[in-house]
């Protein structure tokens, strides 16, 4: 059964191809979306190719709710989204998909019930589909080919879903194992590195000695290092110190 998650129902309007409705679960699922609703299916309900193509996800096909229209398909719905490409010319609010889901979301933590319409493959979302919706979410799409797959636009929608309900981390840092070095393992290494391109004679001429150690110091503290970085520089040093030694 549908899980108890707070959520907008995805409404796919007369789809035409069942590889299409089985990849539009699959990418609900991405998300953790499963109230799916499908209205009038061109092939007929339930489809072989719907449920090859959605992979893991073919409980959300088991569970949808199939409708023969729209009206039936969202009618339990106090706010309707329609998702289109088109220029309509219907006085009705136009939204990006980002603030779409975070008026979803809203509305849905208010006790409501939303519905997002997906129109057919090849053309759409007819008017009078459209005119049933409370807001239209046009995607910023490419004017010269502004066409998105079915999935494609269940999966942006999805996205954009998660993004408000979700926490998402913008950037991380996988260490594995390991830990950051700290400020004074850092100075020990360009200490080292100091020590040695002195006695190498690396600092030269005088007179811009002090600058190249000031420069050198300041790569070292741009470079965010482990424990481990440091350790394989030190015996870089070492073993260079070593081999020339040996030499």
């Amino acid at each position: 059964m549908p899980s108890d998650t707070a959520q907008p129902a995805f409404v796919l309007v007369r789809p035409q191809m069942g590889e299409n409705i089985g990849a539009a679960a699959r990418a609900m699922w991405n998300f953790g979306l499963d109230r799916m609703r499908i209205v009038a299916p061109r092939d007929g309900w339930p489809n072989p190719s719907a449920v090859a193509m959605a992979s893991g996800a073919g409980r959300l096909l088991d569970e949808a709710v199939l409708a023969g229209d729209v009206a039936e398909g969202a009618g339990d719905c106090t706010y309707v989204l329609a998702t289109t490409a088109r220029v309509r010319g219907l006085t009705k609010p136009v939204l990006s998909p980002e603030r779409a889901m975070a008026e979803a979301a809203a509305r849905i933590r208010a006790g409501e019930k939303v519905a997002v319409l997906f129109g057919p493959e090849r053309a759409g979302l007819e008017n009078a589909d459209v005119a049933r919706a409370n807001a239209i979410v046009s995607v910023p799409v490419n004017p010269e080919f502004p066409s998105l797959n079915l999935a494609q636009c269940v999966l942006l929608m999805g996205y954009e879903w998660r993004r408000q309900v979700a926490e998402v981390v913008h950037e991380s840092d996988d260490l594995g194992r390991g830990d950051w070095a700290s400020a004074l393992e850092v100075e020990r290494l360009a200490a080292h590195y100091e020590e040695r391109l002195e006695a190498a004679g690396f600092f030269y001429p005088p007179a811009k000695a002090e600058g190249m150690k000031v420069n050198l110091r300041n790569l070292w503290s741009r470079m965010r290092m482990t424990r481990a970085d440091v350790q394989m520089l030190h015996g870089i040093m070492r073993q260079m110190v070593r081999w020339k030694e040996r030499g």
